[in-house]
């Protein structure tokens, strides 16, 4: 099968959630023998970098990319709202990417193009004129679901009506969007279900974020100390308004029963006064060298996420590696898990504490947490299972 990936960034490096969920899926389509071509964006955040791509990676995928300036102009933003434009959907489409596009699907014939997120749906119209291809949406996220619970959460009373405006309009495009695709890939269930609520006609499919379980090495040693962690790009607002949340709500309740107990916080562009912030059992640092190395050498992953959508990629990987996760509700969305044997899930700040505190007096039911864990992404979340089900997705949508 031949494959078109469109991607809103770079796959490669393959950095955070995003970037791992379109590598990871790469990577198993080419493995079972799938010619996949990558076309992506850069960024001012998201650049591709050719020298650092694996040269077997870069003459499989022929990945290349296009430079489109997404950063926010208000200008712009102002006229889309005058025009119901979604300003968070716009921002993504360049004429630079048109016209490649263009001449890649006038030069070679495609069975899929897949779309990777809402970010890259603005290239549909191109596409229909260009090519029989089936067009697939592989959504990353219900991108109307995390604005919506930002603008709830949203403590400035002037951007929260904005907030609501953009949500609104980002559903109204969501939605519309269902009916101008061939097939749906979406990350969870639940995500399948809310589409599938709106009416469409358009086939669904779940299609999670998966992993190679051999890359995931478990840590079987014993420890003599619990450490909490958190692993997240703090430019995403959901992680940064979890973690204050964690650190004013949650922690200082867990300090009162465990003196000392240990939480570390790691991730991207983590904020100033976070760096600065000096809270008894609390290290705080920013971007880590390996992702992997860093949650190896910790115990307990904990996801305090309440405006979150799709599906947290850390917490497979977390899974993976064997380590116990406490989470919200909200941040454990979308995977398959059953409350008490393989993740522990706190509705509010007293019972996300009373959890920390529990594990970190009970290493044998920690333990027992995280090797179930591994036992479920092992059953439902490995790459090779998962590209079987793609596969057979795609084959049905062209014998359509």
């Amino acid at each position: 099968m031949r494959i078109l990936q469109l991607c809103n960034k770079p796959p490669y490096p393959p950095i955070d959630g995003g970037s791992k969920a379109m590598h990871n899926l790469t990577r198993g389509l080419l493995a079972a023998g799938h010619q996949v071509k990558v076309l992506c964006i850069s960024t001012p955040k998201n650049s591709l970098d050719l020298a650092e791509v694996p040269e077997d990676y870069l003459a499989k995928t022929r990945i290349e990319s296009v430079y489109v300036d997404t950063s926010v102009n208000m200008v712009d933003a102002f006229t889309d709202l005058l025009t119901a434009d979604n300003y968070n959907i716009s921002r993504f489409f360049s004429p630079d990417v048109d016209i490649r596009l263009i001449r890649l699907l006038s030069d070679e014939k495609f069975d899929i193009v897949q779309l990777e997120s809402l970010f890259m749906t603005p290239y549909i119209a191109t596409i229909r004129r260009y090519t029989n291809a089936r067009i697939v949406l592989r959504s990353h996220n219900l991108e109307h679901v995390i604005q919506g619970r930002i603008a709830t959460g949203e403590k400035n009373f002037l951007k929260r009506p904005y907030r609501k405006f953009l949500a609104n309009q980002l559903h109204d495009y969501e939605m519309a969007v269902l009916d101008r695709v061939d097939g749906v890939a979406a990350i969870s269930p639940s995500d399948a279900t809310h589409f599938a609520e709106h009416g469409t006609r358009t086939p669904i499919a779940t299609i999670p974020f998966g992993v190679e379980p051999a890359e995931y090495k478990v840590d079987e040693r014993k420890h003599t100390e619990t450490i909490f962690f958190h692993l997240g790009s703090m430019d995403w607002l959901p992680n940064e308004e979890g973690i204050r949340w964690l650190l004013d709500e949650v922690w200082p309740k867990v300090i009162a029963e465990r003196p000392n107990a240990r939480l570390d916080l790691a991730g991207n562009k983590m904020p100033d006064d976070l760096l600065k912030r000096e809270q008894q059992g609390v290290e705080v640092r920013g971007r880590v060298k390996n992702a992997l190395t860093y949650m190896r050498a910790r115990q307990v992953m904990v996801v305090p996420l309440f405006s979150a959508g799709g599906m947290r990629v850390k917490i497979i990987e977390g899974m993976a590696l064997g380590k116990a996760v406490v989470s919200t509700p909200i941040g454990a969305e979308g995977i398959d898990h059953t409350e008490g044997l393989n993740i522990l899930i706190a509705r509010n700040a007293t019972e996300f504490a009373k959890h920390l505190v529990a594990l970190d007096g009970s290493p044998d039911y920690m333990r027992m947490l995280g090797l179930e864990a591994r036992k479920l992404v092992e059953n439902a979340y490995s790459d090779d299972r998962i590209v079987k089900d793609l596969v057979a997705f795609y084959s049905r949508l062209r014998s359509a």
